[in-house]
């Protein structure tokens, strides 16, 4: 069994979507963390307290930041209570606190996560009662202390919840569409197009806004929980004000002059709502929405990226999906030659009727939905023409 106690550099895991692993991995990279490994819908890394600060306000592809306290290998539910009550709980959350588990169970041995968080509550609680005759008390909704404890097979972790709510809740969005895309997949497809504010950048179909607004924090370098009113580590006992408060100075944004960010949608009810999102954010002067078809859109540059999040004919009807994604090729091939166009479908087999060759499939989530994350080059002219120009 192993308890971290370490006051330097530490452990840390970082959870995501599926197909944003080495997205997010970069981000670390870029912040400064250390050994940074890619798993399974997260990604492991090393650092210190204030790589744990930075770590949850700046990134963009991170649902939350865990901090592990114990790794051991149980074989029942005593070892796991045994084991749970070995950590030092005092030196995390104070007598009078409150606390909350969240526990995933992947295992054969064990098959009821509401028991395992049952018996991890109880590891806590008694060693508090017969510490000091008293038991911190339970609150789902906000905990002083998160507490993750993950169960794969017979090897055990918990962790602390440094995020506490998911960080795809920036703090900006006041306003949803029908089937909103979440805030990290939508920074991550971003990130995952190459786009930086170097060119125009369309969404032809933006709901109520969150593509073109993470393109905006992107562009200005806009922390991703720039927004939030807390975090869980704000909590935590060994909270430092002033460490926080040198990240929040280390990461200002940066509002320089861009390339236009158009969102465009053809439901006035969706403009307005992203206009509202962009005004809490804001950043209504950085982002141009209007009410537009899609097929009778045209390009106002040479050069410029579409991302596009269509209905999927699941929680979105559409009385025929292949004529309508065809129309969604036909016009992105007519009137944005010279762009780079990325789609989001989980209707794989709409995607074929685009007509438009892919030389780029990703695999990701959109909630419970498999989709696939297409990219379309819009050659002037066609493919092989271009092809054999460059040749020449």
């Amino acid at each position: 069994m192993q308890i971290n106690t370490s006051a330097d550099k530490f452990e840390m895991v970082a959870k995501t979507y599926f197909g944003l692993e080495k997205v997010l991995a970069r981000e670390l990279i870029n912040l400064g963390a250390a050994d940074v490994e890619v798993l399974n819908r997260a990604v492991r890394f090393k650092g210190d307290q204030l790589m744990l600060y930075r770590s949850n306000y700046c990134l963009r592809t991170a649902l939350r930041i865990l901090k592990p306290v114990l790794k051991a290998r149980i074989l029942n539910e005593k070892e796991l209570y045994d084991a749970v009550r070995e950590i030092k709980w005092s030196k995390l959350l104070k007598k009078d606190g409150t606390l909350a588990i969240d526990a995933m169970v992947k295992s054969k041995y064990f098959n009821n996560s509401l028991f395992i968080a049952q018996k991890a509550k109880d590891a806590i609680v008694d060693q508090y009662r017969d510490t000091y005759g008293i038991r911190p008390s339970v609150n789902k909704d906000n905990p002083d202390l998160l507490i993750n404890v993950h169960l794969t097979e017979r090897d055990l972790t918990v962790s602390l919840d440094s995020s506490g709510e998911s960080l795809h809740k920036r703090g900006y969005r006041v306003e949803n569409g029908d089937a909103p895309l979440s805030e990290v997949l939508a920074a991550g497809m971003i990130l995952l197009s190459g786009w930086s504010g170097n060119k125009p950048f369309y969404d032809l179909m933006c709901g109520s806004g969150t593509l073109p607004i993470e393109a905006a924090l992107i562009a200005h370098k806009v922390p991703g929980g720039y927004y939030r009113k807390n975090f869980g580590f704000e909590r935590w006992l060994d909270f430092r004000t002033d460490m926080f408060n040198k990240i929040k100075q280390e990461y200002k944004p940066q509002f320089n002059p861009i390339y236009v960010i158009h969102g465009m949608d053809i439901s006035h009810e969706a403009i307005i709502s992203s206009r509202r999102n962009a005004q809490q954010a804001g950043l209504s002067e950085y982002i141009r929405f209007s009410v537009c078809d899609l097929f009778k859109t045209i390009k106002s540059s040479e050069e410029g990226i579409i991302i596009i999040n269509p209905p999927y004919g699941e929680r979105i009807k559409q009385e025929d999906m292949y004529t309508f994604y065809k129309k969604i090729g036909d016009a992105l091939k007519n009137n944005y030659q010279g762009y780079d166009a990325w789609i989001l479908s989980s209707n794989k087999e709409a995607l074929k009727y685009v007509g438009l060759h892919a030389d780029k499939n990703i695999t990701l989530y959109n909630g419970q939905l498999e989709c696939r994350y297409s990219h379309f080059k819009l050659y002037a002219g066609s493919h092989k023409t271009k092809y054999l120009r460059n040749k020449a």
